[in-house]
């Protein structure tokens, strides 16, 4: 059997990888934590591949659905594995392109099924608790609402939050201009609550803040980071006795608000900033089990049987 310590000594070996990852960066403009996304699950799969003794250009189809099976027994969620597939799909698609391999071995090669679970969202009334935690009679009270009020207010992912500069929000149109996935820029409303406390805050950002940052929220005049935005959601959710949250769920509270409230899924789809309309359709299914909830607990015919029924049943 080669391993490939054994190939590396009678061929240099390029790193394909980190080619494809350059490639993409120049090519699509992806966003950082989407890049890093990809070297993480390519990694793996290389990891895997030097298991197998095999480099990672010559995996077969049939390789390719042992990593699955293997990725599925470590106890990746669905949604990680379909994401890790569709890195390693992109990869071969490189490699074919660039002569590498003749054969595309990721082509019809079946994945689990990438929405196996719905995602988690709060009740409005749950929203109410949470924006209600923070203590508005301090400056960093009122920071922290406005923040709250905006990430929900306009759906936004905590990196597209936390990159918010002022000069994206005009408050007298309600609008704000959010940096998305991929450098993609989209115009998203906010509505009046969400305005009313970015004036409160940016009047007290003002006073406190002495900075000159261009980011819209700002923490001893630095930019707020990720972890930042991740830990103070938490510590509210926990002071309002809401479940366990992430700043994700905001997002997915926004969408499925949006969708039980008559709002058409391709209007959710541009302002979630969503490429593909069956990302956004996951929160139909919400939507259906809501509907479904509604119905039976209200409907004065959703839990009697039929005359017919009743005496089918004698």
């Amino acid at each position: 059997m080669i391993h490939r310590n054994d190939l590396k000594k009678t061929t240099p070996q390029r790193d394909l990888i980190k080619e494809f990852i350059a490639y993409i960066q120049v090519e699509r403009g992806l966003a950082r934590n989407t890049l890093e996304s990809y070297a993480r699950d390519l990694a793996r799969l290389d990891r895997w591949a030097t298991s197998s003794a095999k480099p990672v250009h010559e995996l077969t189809r049939q390789d390719l659905r042992h990593w699955i099976a293997q990725l599925s027994r470590e106890g990746l969620a669905p949604s990680s594995v379909a994401r890790a597939v569709s890195a390693a799909r992109g990869f071969f698609r490189f490699l074919m392109l660039d002569g590498h391999i003749t054969r595309h071995p990721t082509e019809d090669l079946d994945t689990p099924q990438r929405f196996a679970y719905l995602p988690q969202f709060l009740t409005e009334d749950e929203i109410d608790r949470l924006f209600a935690a923070p203590d508005t009679s301090t400056e960093e009270g009122i920071r922290d609402r406005a923040l709250l009020e905006v990430m929900y207010g306009a759906g936004l992912r905590v990196t597209e939050l936390v990159s918010l500069k002022q000069a994206d929000v005009d408050i007298h149109s309600g609008l704000l201009v959010c940096h998305g996935k991929g450098s993609k820029q989209r115009r998203v409303p906010i509505g009046r609550s969400a305005i009313r406390w970015l004036q409160q805050y940016l009047t007290v950002k003002a006073a406190y803040g002495k900075t000159t940052s261009p980011y819209l929220f700002v923490s001893r005049g630095k930019p707020l980071r990720r972890q930042f935005a991740w830990s103070m959601i938490r510590r509210y959710a926990a002071k309002s006795g809401v479940k366990d949250i992430s700043p994700h769920t905001l997002r997915h509270s926004f969408a499925t608000h949006l969708l039980q409230n008559g709002a058409d899924s391709r209007s959710v789809q541009a302002l979630l900033g969503h490429s593909d309309i069956s990302t956004t359709q996951i929160y139909t299914h919400i939507t259906d089990r809501h509907l479904r909830s509604s119905y039976d607990k209200h409907h004065p015919r959703a839990r009697v049987a039929s005359a017919g029924d009743k005496e089918t049943k004698k």
